[in-house]
């Protein structure tokens, strides 16, 4: 009777061991950050369409400070009273959200 005690025993812990098998994953996580390097340039080098696409789409504004990249986008730095914005326009003044 022991023994068929001690070879059950045996069976099940043999079985469990069996079963607790862990499945070790390994996640890679890969970002890739797309910048477009913006270079300042002087507000009279904004096109005329970007400027007036500012003044209609942001009256009372001031343009604070200008940059392009190498896809002709502009990033304007705008500010109405103590309160400053950035925005995206193209060179044609179509705005881009970003």
């Amino acid at each position: 009777m022991k023994k068929l005690i001690l070879s059950a025993a045996v069976l099940l812990g043999a079985l469990s061991m069996q079963a607790t098998n862990v499945a070790v994953t390994n996640e890679m996580v890969q970002s890739v950050n797309v910048q477009n390097e913006f270079t300042e340039i002087g507000a009279d080098a904004v096109p005329a369409a970007v400027k007036s696409t500012i003044e209609k789409s942001f009256p009372n504004t001031k343009l604070e400070k200008a940059y392009k990249n190498e896809k002709n986008e502009y990033k304007l730095e705008i500010s109405s009273g103590d309160k400053k914005y950035t925005v995206f326009t193209d060179a044609s003044g179509n705005i881009i959200k970003k």
